[in-house]
């Protein structure tokens, strides 16, 4: 890898996300060596992706360069790469551009797409946990909807242009009433030889209530402004499986959908090479003591999404979210150091600051520990706390003024196929064939 040797602690730092941009900048000026590896040149800010699958933003103003991150601190290196596996024996990591040793290794490699073993829904199912993949979502709409032009099969048209959302969570609600904008005030202009109210966007919940991470003030308020946008709301309904045309569920209801997003769930984005009762194993997320040490190691941590801390007020890990991965990473670089001075370490207490939604155009839901509102003020609210906590002086002002534009001239003007998708064409396979 070209990593000059050196008489300092080697940590290496697995991701470039939330948590390993925090653990990151938390060693600047440390008396430590520290290598970055990602198999992204960028850091992507998750939040903004359903608007850059929905037109609203440019995938480039919700990226920045790892590099610059690390540019202006003392022994930082970079290098893109995918970890193959962790050689905990003989501390050293396993990649595709060779092998580094270490003193300590940091695992922030967040967390990717739970599809619950259902192969045929990954297969024919959209997923947005990346830009490409953001991307990808982008072409597929505007491609469909070129397609429904053309065709004179109705039922192939209204399928073409009704989209399903399964997963009622944050990134589902918002992604919803993103939809719903862009039939509301878009799509109608694009497309006049269409009639776009036949376009449904289905919202689909295996629970009781929306948002159910959030208060159920919240979640009252998020599921009145997606039904005033037109979204059709089901819950306690779960997906059973959907082939590429046709959506079905534990219940007679059927949708026939040539888009379908998958939100329903999370899991961790593991790297071989741990012991089998340091993992979790339906959640695939690493168990993590109170320092972030994992489990059964005294120099290999895991921050953010991977990393379950199992603690009385969570019994089941930290929310996956933003806030967790920057706390856990900026008290795990305080720890590193102290571990390496030989000083006692700090327990990670979490300090929960909040979580919001935004549902549209004036339309938002905010918690915050001793208060729950929504409507204008909210969204307000959540615009400048996305604005705050985007990197890069440059994307903040990008972002913003995209958002200026996009509010006074109710566009999106994203709206671009850069790059064509193409989904795999449904084939019904027999069995001698299989």
């Amino acid at each position: 890898m070209n990593i000059p040797n050196t008489s300092l602690p080697r940590i290496v730092i697995i991701g470039g996300g939330f948590a390993g941009i925090a653990l990151a900048k938390a060693l600047k000026k440390q008396a430590v060596q520290v290598v970055l590896l990602d198999k992204n040149n960028y850091h992507t800010f998750q939040p903004l992706l359903y608007q850059v699958a929905t037109g609203g933003l440019e995938d480039g103003s919700i990226a920045y360069p790892l590099r610059k991150v690390i540019q202006e601190y003392d022994n930082f290196y970079f290098r893109l790469t995918n970890v193959r596996e962790i050689d905990t024996q003989n501390q050293k990591i396993n990649t595709e551009i060779g092998e580094l040793a270490y003193d300590y290794l940091v695992l922030a490699t967040g967390a990717k797409t739970n599809y619950f073993g259902n192969k045929e829904i990954e297969r024919n199912s959209m997923a947005m946990k990346n830009i490409p993949q953001a991307l990808n979502i982008r072409s597929l709409i505007l491609e469909n909807f070129e397609q429904a032009v053309l065709t004179n099969d109705i039922a192939e048209r209204e399928s073409l242009i009704n989209f399903v959302l399964v997963g009622g969570g944050p990134t589902g609600v918002e992604l919803a009433g993103a939809l719903a904008e862009m039939k509301k005030a878009i799509l109608q202009k694009d497309y006049p030889d269409l009639d776009i109210s036949k376009m449904h966007i289905n919202l689909i919940q295996s629970g009781d209530r929306i948002l159910n991470t959030m208060s159920e003030k919240s979640s009252i308020a998020a599921e009145k402004f997606l039904e005033s946008l037109g979204v059709r709301i089901w819950k306690n309904v779960r997906v059973k499986n959907y082939n590429g045309r046709t959506v079905t569920t534990n219940s007679e209801l059927t949708f026939e959908a040539a888009t379908v997003i998958w939100t329903a769930g999370v899991q961790g984005a593991l790297v071989h090479g741990l012991a089998p009762d340091s993992l979790i194993e339906k959640a695939e997320r690493i168990r993590v003591n109170e320092f972030s040490q994992i489990k059964g190691y005294e120099n290999l941590f895991a921050i953010g999404d991977v990393a379950c801390m199992e603690t009385a007020d969570f019994p089941q890990g930290h929310p996956m979210m933003a806030q967790p991965a920057l706390q856990q990473g900026k008290v795990l670089g305080e720890n590193i150091v102290k571990l390496i001075q030989n000083k006692p370490m700090e327990a990670f207490e979490y300090c929960d600051k909040g979580s919001m939604a935004t549902i549209g155009r004036n339309k938002a839901v905010v918690d915050l520990p001793k208060f729950h509102f929504d409507g204008v003020f909210a969204w307000f609210v959540w615009m400048f706390v996305h604005l705050f906590s985007l990197i890069g002086f440059k994307n903040k002002v990008i972002v913003f003024m995209s958002w200026v534009y996009n509010y006074i001239r109710f566009d999106r003007e994203s709206r671009l196929i850069i790059r064509p998708y193409k989904k795999r064409s449904f084939t019904t396979f027999t069995s001698d064939e299989l």
